[in-house]
């Protein structure tokens, strides 16, 4: 009796490693997949390679940066405020935040400054430098941003049955942070996925 006991667990355990055991595949990132139809990293790239390219050609973006580095002497200085995520889903908004502010420094329309949480750590890094380093870092230095880009991830969700449609807006604002003027702003709409679930067979 003892030994059919142990055989079964042995055998079970057998069983639910062959059962779990997971097959991995890699593949090139700038290949599409979507495995289940909710928001991925393709979406994220598709949406965002729209948005920066109408955001650093756009004309009053342009005429803006120009007259301020006319003053300064520099490129304007812009802050990644908030992508707020208003879809039904979880989405981390902060990937987006990310691929705007790399785009923008690399397409040299304007620079970025830290973003408010950056700067509070900054901030802690100068206050602590004041007391303990020969070099501290002087307060009151920072570059004030002459711009602040916000925008929302929406989503729609139809379904009837096993079938859904998922239709996703992401809208983009770039705002003149001493007149609150939006100098650009930008949507996309591209995203949209008929899903079908199948059955599920016990």
């Amino acid at each position: 009796m003892r030994k059919n006991i142990l055989l079964s667990i042995v055998l079970l355990s057998i069983c639910s490693a062959l059962c779990f055991s997971a097959k991995v595949k890699r593949v090139d990132s700038d290949k599409l997949t979507d495995l289940d139809g909710f928001w991925n990293d393709n979406d994220v790239k598709i949406v965002c390679d729209s948005l920066i390219e109408q955001c650093v050609n756009s004309p009053a973006v342009r005429k803006k940066s120009a007259k301020i580095e006319s003053i300064t002497g520099e490129m304007p200085y812009a802050i990644i405020g908030k992508i707020e995520n208003n879809s039904s889903e979880h989405i981390d908004t902060s990937i987006i935040e990310t691929k705007f502010r790399n785009a923008i420094i690399n397409s040299g329309v304007m620079n970025f400054v830290a973003s408010k949480n950056e700067r509070d750590y900054l901030r802690e890094e100068k206050d602590d430098q004041q007391e303990t380093t020969v070099n501290a870092k002087s307060l009151g230095n920072e570059t004030a941003a002459d711009y602040m880009l916000i925008g929302t991830v929406k989503s729609i969700v139809q379904k009837e049955g096993k079938k859904s449609v998922r239709a996703y807006f992401v809208d983009v604002q770039l705002v003149d942070i001493e007149t609150n003027r939006i100098l650009w702003t930008g949507e996309d709409d591209s995203i949209k996925k008929v899903v079908k679930r199948s059955k599920v067979k016990l």
